[in-house]
């Protein structure tokens, strides 16, 4: 049975506003764990476009007559995208994770009215989005 307060309404009550905040940055972070998903898998199958592309442009022009500069004698191999974008998917899946176990740790926390913020997954994110940011502009100087 939860205990009462002074103005004899339950703590889980009185503290309602509190939860509604708390579930609502929950959402938040699954929200941001689904974006980091998407790219991943937008990453990923703009990977396998380009590996199809580059493989049926080689191959007509091997079948042209004359082999170009461009042409690719098999199946090209496999790319930074295709890595990047199956990591991206897998981040996005911890960071759901532990924006579940932030969740419930805050509910605790809000219950026994000693909440201690962590930055464990606000730390994950910032990292994650420079080292992705990072390497997408490597990535991107090495095409030009």
């Amino acid at each position: 049975m939860p205990k009462n307060t002074e103005d004899n309404r339950p703590v889980r009550v009185k503290n309602r506003r509190v939860h509604f905040a708390n579930e609502r940055t929950f959402l938040a972070w699954i929200r941001t764990s689904i974006g980091i998903m998407a790219f991943g898998f937008v990453v990923e199958k703009f990977a396998l476009f380009l590996k199809q592309a580059a493989y049926y442009l080689g191959a007509a022009g091997v079948r042209g007559g004359g082999a170009h500069p461009g042409a690719l004698a098999g199946p090209p191999s496999p790319g930074y995208s295709s890595v990047l974008g199956i990591l991206l998917v897998g981040l996005g899946a911890l960071m759901a994770l532990l924006a579940f176990v932030r969740y419930k740790r805050v509910e605790k926390q809000i219950d026994e009215d000693l909440y201690r913020p962590s930055v464990i997954l606000d730390t994950l994110l910032t990292i994650s989005v420079l080292a992705i940011g990072i390497f997408l502009m490597i990535y991107l100087l090495h095409s030009i």
